[in-house]
């Protein structure tokens, strides 16, 4: 069928605009105007100029879509979202998506998610999402040590960047993250000011690099402060096993005084613990959280957390790939300390 026909104008009779009438209106076939809506390339200019302006005046797409015509870009970023667990505290990633939504917004950039529950699915549903929609760049979130999706994504050409550094030294990635070892180093550094010389850390395996990273801020403040460095304990995020860590920490023959821990859902299971031995978190034993979720401001006594900046978090990785879009070749990379938000659980005075 050429590509070329008379055009034929006047108002679309069934009142539901579709391709087939965008085609009719512009004078061109529907294939021509689906290759210029998914493969612009394909289009000659001016047949495409034409089929833009019957979009714009049949109000065939939302306006978004029409400006991405013109540029060739349509300002989707791509996103992973996982279901949230009963038996952690944080709703981090609600937080961070939030914010990122808001982010994205502000640079004329709009959030496409899709979900999977590991590494695989989530290779899976970005080429799921690049064969159907048009995606500029994705935002990875948990980024780890020999991550097959930073290579999934080199191989396939499209620009991106992770909440969470390289661990691997990759200096040629673009990432924003939190510095949790700063965070537990002010975190220890805190408890040992309330005067507590038996502090310990409740983190996670040493399989995690973010939890080594938030261990090796405690034990250089153990170090600064002339500090034993041996009570520490290594467990899932988990409630229980922050509460089974925190009792195996009372029962030694000198037991903790202090328990710092690398999230709130630990540090709230110590809590727990330390309510079953009838003492009380701030006067008794000092204890500290990382995300300062919801459930630290209202738990009794308020838990002290250390808040990550999540909205900069946001900003600087929208940033980090709308330069890349736009051609940079230098990566964008940010790592932004966390605030140390102090309540009643940390202090020796009276609880709130």
């Amino acid at each position: 069928m050429p590509e070329d026909r008379p055009h034929t104008r006047g108002p679309v009779p069934h009142g539901h605009v579709t391709l087939a009438d965008v085609a009719r209106h512009a004078g061109v076939s529907a294939q021509s105007v689906s290759n210029a809506l998914n493969n612009p390339a394909r289009v000659a200019p001016q047949t495409r100029e034409r089929i833009l302006a019957a979009v714009d005046e049949l109000g065939y797409l939302p306006n978004r879509s029409a400006r991405a015509l013109r540029n060739q870009r349509s300002r989707l970023i791509g996103v992973r979202v996982e279901a949230s667990r009963d038996d952690r505290a944080a709703l981090l990633l609600d937080q961070f998506l939030h914010a990122l939504a808001e982010s994205a917004s502000a640079n004329g950039c709009h959030l496409i998610l899709c979900q999977a529950d590991d590494e695989v699915e989530e290779v899976a549903a970005y080429r799921e999402l690049l064969g159907t929609t048009s995606v500029d760049a994705f935002v990875l979130t948990g980024a780890h040590a020999g991550d097959a999706r930073v290579a999934a994504l080199r191989d396939l050409r499209v620009p991106f960047a992770t909440f969470g550094r390289s661990w691997d030294g990759d200096t040629d990635l673009a990432w924003t993250d939190v510095d949790g070892r700063h965070g537990l180093y002010v975190a220890t550094s805190h408890v040992a000011a309330q005067g507590h010389r038996r502090i310990a850390h409740v983190g996670w395996p040493g399989s995690s690099d973010t939890g080594r990273d938030r261990l090796a801020g405690w034990v250089e403040a153990c170090k600064d402060l002339s500090l034993d460095t041996d009570l520490h304990a290594e467990v899932a995020d988990d409630f229980e096993e922050g509460r089974r860590a925190a009792h195996q920490l009372l029962d030694l023959a000198e037991p903790a005084t202090a328990i710092t821990c690398a999230s709130d859902t630990l540090a709230l299971g110590v809590c727990r613990a330390l309510a079953e031995r009838g003492l009380r978190a701030g006067p008794d034993v000092a204890v500290t959280g990382f995300d300062n979720s919801p459930a630290a401001a209202l738990s009794t006594p308020g838990l002290t957390s250390l808040r990550q900046p999540l909205e900069q978090v946001a900003h600087d990785l929208v940033t980090a790939v709308e330069a890349l879009v736009n051609g940079a070749t230098e990566p964008h990379q940010s790592l932004l300390r966390p605030e140390l938000v102090v309540r009643g659980s940390s202090l020796r005075g009276p609880t709130d």
